[in-house]
């Protein structure tokens, strides 16, 4: 399928025909850099936080079920469980499908903030040549951990024109993701706590080692583990959630002489240091979010860190922090529709 700039038609998709839901979807499906399948479409009705089920197009022809992505439900999910626990059956994993449909507003806005980002990243692209950005998005109310943005992928602009994410994605209620490509409405089609993306532009040589790899399925693929957690340790690989991968993959295009596993890229990101965040969480929360949730486990965090509240995890914010730090991006920039 090709894929037109989004803001062609940008114009003819707000109210009134807003007002219905058919309406904005038949709106959206015009819009080129959005491209919705009949499943993102099914997202569109079902999904809810930033664990929306928000199917696209496989990386990798795998079968389009239930996405989820990292920290945009996990945290609240690890806070609320432990009150919950106490009076319901436990369950493994969480359903997709008992969703509330998303209103027609939300799909408004998420296709409105889709529209800035690509106005903003083409003049990026205008100015710059940018090609790649690491682009993230605001799925749930997680400042009670200090950080601002949920979940991350690599966006990188495509030989037609359009902008593609490149992004990994949990299956809902279990414990594996798989890589998707997505267009940027794909990415913002989620109930979002905030209608706030953040995009930081890296250097000149790492968007071209960056697009030599995102170009690549092979390539893009080789450090993709299937067994997700939410909260996997930042130096562990027994699991690995979504922002982890980004990083691990950066990565891989900076040295891929020499970083060919996941073990090789966490050396080079810690040779580089990179710091994970620490998030406290008391046993009572890792216990309910552990009975809870499929895809939350802490099994792979060492015991000495564990037992002591410990819970290093790799976080969008952490990633954009290191990445200016070490001068390997520019400052991030953010982007914001009004709710």
């Amino acid at each position: 399928m090709k894929y037109n700039p989004l803001s062609r038609n940008i114009a003819r998709c707000w109210p009134p025909q807003a007002a219905a839901l058919q309406a904005v979807q038949a709106c959206a499906g015009r819009l080129g850099a959005a491209a919705f399948s009949p499943f993102s479409l099914r997202a569109a009705r079902y999904g809810k936080g930033d664990d929306a089920l928000t199917a696209g197009r496989p990386l990798l022809g795998i079968p389009r079920f239930g996405r989820a992505s990292f920290m945009g439900h996990g945290l609240a999910v690890l806070t609320a469980v432990v009150s919950i626990t106490a009076t319901v059956p436990a369950q493994a994993g969480r359903s997709c499908e008992s969703r509330k449909p998303v209103p027609p507003q939300v799909i408004e806005r998420g296709m409105k903030l889709a529209e800035q980002t690509s106005s903003a990243l083409d003049a990026e692209h205008a100015k710059s040549g940018a090609q790649v950005v690491a682009l993230a998005r605001a799925g749930q109310d997680l400042s009670k951990y200090g950080l601002r943005y949920s979940h991350m992928g690599w966006a990188y602009k495509t030989a037609e024109g359009p902008w593609r994410v490149a992004h990994k994605l949990n299956e809902c209620g279990t414990a594996v993701g798989h890589l998707y490509r997505q267009g940027l409405g794909e990415f913002f089609l989620d109930d979002l706590w905030r209608y706030e993306a953040v995009y930081a532009v890296p250097t000149p040589e790492v968007q071209q080692r960056l697009l030599a790899v995102l170009q690549d399925k092979g390539r893009t693929k080789a450090l993709q583990h299937q067994p997700y957690s939410m909260v996997s340790y930042a130096w562990g690989r027994k699991y690995q959630q979504s922002n982890q991968w980004a990083l691990e993959t950066l990565a891989l295009a900076m040295e891929p002489a020499t970083v060919r596993s996941r073990d090789q890229a966490q050396a080079w990101l810690q040779f580089k240091g990179y710091e994970p965040t620490t998030l406290r969480l008391g046993p009572l929360t890792r216990m309910g979010g552990r009975v809870g949730s499929a895809n939350i486990a802490f099994d792979d965090h060492p015991n000495e860190k564990r037992f002591s509240d410990r819970i290093e995890t790799v976080t969008v914010d952490s990633v954009l922090a290191w990445m200016q730090r070490t001068q390997l991006a520019a400052t991030p920039v953010v982007l914001m529709i009004k709710n």
